[in-house]
């Protein structure tokens, strides 16, 4: 494979500084967009991007913060956490929206690219905005890795108390659900204290109405890891379990082949 640099003019002529990987030794399976955490596309979000490329996808890291921080590549320290939540609680729906939008237009003018659906990988952070990007009717199949909050929590808008009370423009990213034409797997540890048991069964809960009101539509499907805390897939963090991780990756790909 091949990766490297690549800026994208984005929306209003805002440079999105993508991570950019490709195969050499075939044509490209599909195009897969990766959403990093907190930390910004940092060298692990790189190598995700990598490997999915080494398996024969082509793969775009797409900056969540370029409005705020262009080049932001964190570690994985106190530090870069609280500077990562201060970035995060400036993205907006619309803007992220409007982001991906432009870096899928992008990728499906590439060669062999060209009109085909994408998929869509995100962690933590980027797992909760790969729920609203699997809302858009060019992404075929979403992986929503540990995106925390989805129950209870929508970009630039707080916490929600009481979703039912609320317009649908308020209500938390799970709501999104129903509204997401292609496939959809979330990925959790069980050891996540950034998901605890209420969150996984409102994911559940959602994730099976959803499947019941489209009888043979795409997958909805919750992955539960056992003794899998958070950040669990990234080898980086000292949450990281080698055994879940696998699991977890071969889920994925296995997906992005079945659909892409």
């Amino acid at each position: 494979m091949t990766a490297h640099w690549h800026t994208l003019d984005g929306p209003d002529g805002l440079p999105l500084r993508c991570w950019w990987a490709l195969p050499t030794d075939r044509p490209p399976r599909a195009a897969v967009l990766v959403l990093p955490e907190v930390f910004g596309v940092n060298g692990w979000v790189r190598s995700v991007a990598d490997r999915l490329a080494a398996e024969g996808f082509a793969a775009l890291a797409l900056p969540i913060f370029a409005r705020t921080a262009l080049d932001l590549e964190l570690g994985y320290d106190e530090a870069g956490l609280v500077e990562g939540r201060r970035h995060r609680d400036a993205v907006t729906v619309a803007g992220f929206l409007a982001d991906v939008g432009c870096a899928i237009r992008w990728l499906q003018a590439q060669p062999g690219l060209e009109g085909r659906p994408v998929g869509c990988v995100g962690f933590c952070f980027g797992g909760h905005l790969a729920m609203l990007a699997a809302t858009l009717p060019e992404v075929a199949a979403t992986c929503d890795a540990y995106g925390a909050r989805v129950s209870c929590f929508r970009p630039a808008s707080g916490a929600v108390e009481n979703a039912s009370a609320l317009t649908p423009s308020l209500e938390p990213t799970l709501a999104e659900v129903p509204r997401i034409p292609g496939h959809l797997l979330c990925l959790a540890g069980d050891a996540d204290p950034l998901m605890p048991p209420e969150e996984l069964a409102a994911i559940a809960a959602a994730l099976e109405a959803a499947s019941m009101a489209r009888p043979g539509g795409p997958e909805r499907r919750l992955m539960v890891l056992p003794g899998a805390g958070h950040g669990f897939m990234c080898e980086a963090r000292a949450d990281f379990q080698p055994e879940a991780a696998a699991q977890a990756w071969a889920a994925m790909l296995a997906l992005f082949r079945r659909v892409l």
